[in-house]
């Protein structure tokens, strides 16, 4: 049988294949277990084959990429308009299937080997604060509940362990699972600490993140995320890569009347808020005179509110980043 075009439902198990003829008709359905899959591809001559960018694809783009097969990864949310009625394995592969015929349909890169593990680091520094952040919230929840309440942030920590081990009135249960509890806070400090030297070493080591980090507002976390997670040349424009962060504005526009909205938050959020946190920490210290503040940035400020600010600047930053990425050239501040 000869296929046009093959798309994969992939899961931890059992795959569900739909692949389409020359004149776009339905000529493959099946289910694969995850032990054939190689073989059934290993023995089809080389063709497209379409996947759903999630958990594993990244892994069977490279393994099909290998056997000669053209590998496109396409966005979940761009394949789920065309799920028909109920939604199973089948509709599922058939609507990636139908997606992928699409001449506009954007596609991911296959991410390599070495771009997913550089990635864990990035991941697994975020698991550690979120878990770090919900213990401070849990130890600050039960000393209110004793009455003990100080100032917000990790630097309060130690203070607050402080009093809740020497206030007697506290039991002594209580006061030794505070106790316990310090010493996890604790923990995951030391393990921040060393992912945050080994992101460091990454950040020296890349001439484009160090390149990425002369911008104000930029510093090695975000520049190394941004080196990592970004291909430049899957962008047409700055602009396309800040609408793909979510920091363009949505738009409701109808009979020639132009609507827009707030920005749409679509893309890598993580990403997203990096820049918004670097431009709001570049609009606090921005003054006439000083190196980041740009006149354009001075004059935003007189009139529009610092939030609103703030994603313009990210936006800017991050049509800037782009640009650096794609000429290699340096960051040029802007002059009066």
């Amino acid at each position: 049988m000869e296929y046009k075009r093959i798309a994969i439902d992939i899961s931890k198990h059992v795959f569900t294949l739909h692949g389409v003829d020359a004149q776009e008709q339905p000529v493959l359905r099946r289910n694969l277990k995850r032990s054939e899959l190689e073989a059934f591809f290993s023995k089809v001559p080389a063709k497209e084959v379409v996947l759903e960018a999630c958990g594993g694809a990244h892994h069977w783009g490279r393994v099909l990429g290998a056997m000669g097969h053209r590998v496109r990864l396409l966005p979940a949310q761009y394949v789920k308009p065309y799920v028909k009625r109920s939604k199973n394995d089948r509709t599922d592969a058939a609507a990636i299937c139908e997606a992928a015929s699409r001449p506009g349909m954007s596609s991911v890169p296959v991410k390599s080997v070495t771009q997913q593990a550089d990635a864990m680091i990035l991941k697994h520094r975020e698991l550690l604060v979120g878990q770090r952040t919900a213990a401070i919230n849990a130890l600050r929840g039960h000393a209110a509940e004793f009455g003990v309440i100080v100032a917000k942030g990790t630097a309060q920590v130690r203070s607050l362990l402080d009093t809740l081990a020497s206030d007697e009135a506290i039991p002594v249960t209580a006061r030794a699972l505070f106790a316990r509890m310090g010493e996890h806070i604790a923990q995951l400090d030391q393990q921040i600490e060393i992912m945050e030297a080994e992101l460091l070493a990454l950040h020296k080591a890349s001439q484009t993140s160090r390149l990425l980090a002369s911008i104000p507002g930029i510093g090695p976390v975000t520049a190394i995320t941004v080196a990592l997670t970004v291909a430049p040349q899957h962008f047409a424009s700055g602009r396309h890569f800040a609408a793909w962060l979510g920091l363009t504005p949505k738009e409701h526009s109808t009979g020639g009347k132009q609507r827009l909205g707030r920005i749409s938050k679509a893309g890598n959020e993580r990403l997203r808020q990096l820049l918004v946190v670097g431009a709001t920490a570049v609009i606090r210290h921005a003054k006439p005179g000083s190196k980041a503040a740009s006149p354009w940035l001075l004059k935003l400020l007189e009139r529009k509110p610092r939030k609103l600010v703030a994603v313009a600047l990210a936006n800017k930053m991050a049509r800037t980043l782009w640009a650096m990425m794609r000429t290699g050239e340096a960051y040029r501040p802007a002059t009066a």
